[in-house]
């Protein structure tokens, strides 16, 4: 009776022990400690690679989706209307475009602020008038800027992929990180994880198991007029592509100098070493 006791007693410590184990590797589980929690996906880019130009059809669905969906929230400061010819608009369209937009201007002479249309060389007006009231709105988050973003965001590939990307010349992780966020909210967090209240999980979040904004586009949410898919991926391609080109409108014109400046210096260097062999080719050893 005693041995079945003591056997019963051991059992139930392991059982306890196991119990508490198991309730700490679940722990451990749901409660990352690195973000994002998952590495976005790589995306084919027309812009990416050394000869990648911008698809200037993409960057105008893009720039609608920006319109009708992101300038609600989030600034684009550091974009003069005048650089939308670079997405394929005439000047007339331009011009067209930032008729629509209200600039505060002045001060007049009088010494007071006041507000006119929009003019080409003005740049892009921003959705609040200060940080403190894009965060009030914003369950006190304010939203980023978009001008830079797709430079500024990007998540390290670590070690050894860096250093395949010298050679392949990736540098899209901006992008590739704006599309995952932007198609991660469908995603729902394990079970057990606790989740902020006012925020939204999204494992692709580069600071955070969640974040302040909600779910931003929808299917069918904006209309499309060349046909193109009017979907959460296909929004979130066209947009992060869009904020590429916000970010480095002249990548074009970058990677073309970068091409002529190596067949450049591959030239250079073939004459150098011709010319070489051609002054000590007779010259004793």
């Amino acid at each position: 009776m005693k041995k079945i006791l003591t056997g019963l007693a051991a059992f139930g410590l392991m059982f306890s022990g196991g119990a508490a184990m198991a309730q700490d590797a679940a722990h451990n589980v749901v409660e990352p400690t690195h973000f994002p929690i998952h590495k976005p996906a790589e995306q084919d880019w027309s812009f990416a690679g050394p000869f990648g130009v911008y698809d200037k059809g993409q960057l105008q669905r893009g720039f609608k989706i920006y319109r009708e969906v992101c300038s609600a929230c989030h600034s684009m400061k550091l974009v003069p209307f005048r650089t939308l010819e670079g997405l394929g608009y005439s000047e007339a369209q331009v011009k067209a475009i930032a008729a629509e937009y209200t600039v505060t201007d002045g001060p007049n002479a009088d010494g007071e602020m006041f507000e006119r249309p929009g003019i080409p060389s003005d740049h892009f007006p921003p959705p609040f008038p200060n940080t403190e009231a894009a965060a009030a709105a914003n369950n006190g988050a304010a939203p980023p800027d978009f001008s830079l973003l797709a430079k500024a965001r990007g998540v390290e590939r670590g070690f050894p992929t860096f250093v395949f990307d010298i050679f392949t010349q990736y540098a899209e992780n901006g992008p590739d990180y704006i599309h995952a966020l932007l198609t991660g909210y469908d995603e729902e967090p394990p079970a057990g994880m606790e989740i902020a209240e006012g925020t939204y999980y999204n494992p692709y979040f580069i600071a955070g198991k969640s974040l302040a904004m909600a779910k931003p586009i929808s299917d069918g949410q904006v209309t499309y007029e060349d046909g193109s898919a009017e979907t959460v991926d296909q929004y979130a391609k066209d947009v992060s592509a869009f904020m590429m080109w916000a970010a480095e409108p002249h990548l074009e014109d970058r990677k073309k100098t970068g091409f002529r400046v190596m067949v450049f210096l591959l030239l250079f260097a073939a004459m150098v070493y011709l010319t070489k062999r051609k002054i000590w080719a007779d010259v004793a050893h």
